[in-house]
């Protein structure tokens, strides 16, 4: 079996929709379809939520009826008979009213999860009613009766694999089974979500539960490219990378991918294909536990970065002193993202600043902070690397006029990773493009 996820730039217009149901139809043997909500949905219907909870419900019906006509445009030019566009008004009609109800009542941070999930439930029923209207065989199977969180934000693979499987026996005569990604229920039975860019973690999680043949991501580029091709100019696909590369390349910014999708494919050792809906004949990557050792796969960034430098004379026979350093963070729910050691200082880096007044505060305590914002992290990616000699000879002449603030080296064989400030990005990606690939 299959798993197939289409995200929202694949189902934002009624003829990229028809396009996925050729695409999945046309694909032998059994499919599981994950599903996005329609591009832009998900912005209004946080924009909603938004107004709402500031008691703005002038402001959010502006956007429900602007996003209601969007729907209704939609329908007309997804369903071909009077019957089907009649099932179509129902189906958005439904929904709007749920959506009007809930703006009507107390709303709240659960009313906002389940607004936040109304874009995934229409996409899918507009899509299972567009294949019956085609007569392709399909059935609707919601998310919210297998996916699930705990009371750590954290999904639950084995239930969710245990409620999963028998679902899915039960559907055997069906060759395409539709469901949603990103929304779930959470440890109270509440209807939650995977948080943004989640309808990648979904069919990760339902591939590695159903211990799949092949996950398939597929989006709108032709798989993973070895830079940034917004930045870069002169890009090229990746055919083949490790999990562990991939890992690496999500984590720090390669934009296609979200960040914990490999972990449950890589588990159960279930390969991840990203795919282009708008070339379905390109290869794309293919995402694996075998790679080619010792050669650059890829670079990535990420920016929004704060640095922290934390100077103490006494750090270097203070016994405990990075556990306290760490406790910091870890009571205010920060992750670290870079740390480099030095003989009386430690500097790390945060993506999250949320928490940074706070935490300054109590890093003060140890001795002297300086904090620089504005980072950007590059991340040069290739399996094993550091292990090979000359590779960072390499990386660094390249880097040679470029002020580099932290670098990282050892943590992982795969990847190689520098800090320097965000002014300098453009120019580092470029430059590494063309001293690592030879592409200028």
């Amino acid at each position: 079996m299959l798993v197939m996820k289409f995200g929202g730039t694949s189902v934002g217009k009624p003829e990229r929709m028809k396009k996925i149901a050729d695409l999945v139809s046309g694909v032998p043997g059994k499919k599981i379809v994950v599903l996005s909500a329609l591009s832009g949905t998900t912005n209004s219907l946080v924009a909603i939520g938004d107004h709402l909870l500031l008691g703005q419900r002038a402001k959010a019906e502006e956007v429900i009826v602007a996003l209601e006509n969007h729907y209704q445009v939609f329908i007309k030019e997804l369903y071909g008979s009077e019957g089907f566009l009649a099932i179509g008004q129902e189906i958005v009609s439904r929904f709007f009213i749920f959506i009007r109800l809930l703006a009507a009542g107390q709303f709240d941070n659960k009313g906002y999860r389940e607004l936040l999930a109304q874009g995934e439930l229409i996409s899918t029923e507009l899509f299972y009613q567009h294949l019956q209207e085609r007569k392709i065989s399909a059935r609707l199977l919601p998310a919210l009766y297998f996916m699930s969180i705990d009371e750590n934000e954290e999904p639950e693979l084995e239930k969710i694999s245990e409620r999963l499987k028998p679902l899915v026996s039960s559907l055997a005569n069906v060759e395409i089974i539709i469901t949603q990604g990103y929304i779930c229920r959470n440890h109270r039975n509440e209807i939650d979500n995977l948080k943004r860019g989640g309808s990648d973690y979904t069919a990760s999680l339902v591939g590695a539960a159903i211990r799949a043949e092949e996950i398939q991501i597929w989006t709108d580029i032709d798989g993973m490219h070895n830079n940034d091709p917004r930045i870069v100019k002169k890009t090229v696909p990746i055919s083949e990378l490790t999990f562990d590369e991939a890992s690496e390349l999500a984590y720090f910014g390669a934009k296609i991918l979200h960040p914990s999708t490999i972990v449950p494919a890589q588990k159960y050792n279930v390969p991840v294909r990203l795919k282009n809906t708008m070339d379905e004949k390109a290869f794309g990557t293919i995402i694996t536990s075998k790679g080619t050792e010792g050669s650059f796969k890829a670079i990535a960034a990420k920016d929004g970065i704060t640095a922290i430098n934390i100077k103490s004379s006494r750090m270097l026979m203070a016994y405990g002193f990075l556990r306290r350093v760490f406790e910091v963070f870890e009571n205010h729910k920060t992750s670290i993202d870079m740390i480099t050691t030095a003989e009386v200082s430690v500097s790390l880096t945060i993506d999250n600043d949320a928490h940074l007044p706070s935490i300054e505060t109590e890093l003060k305590k140890f001795g002297t902070i300086e904090v620089y914002k504005d980072q950007a992290i590059i991340c040069i990616v290739g399996n094993k690397i550091t292990e090979q000699k000359g590779m960072l000879n390499k990386v660094f002449d390249a880097l040679s006029e470029i002020p580099v603030r932290m670098v990282c080296c050892g943590g992982s064989p795969n990847n190689v990773t520098v800090l320097v400030d965000k002014s300098y990005k453009e120019q580092a990606l470029n430059v590494l493009n063309e001293e690592l690939f030879g592409l200028k």
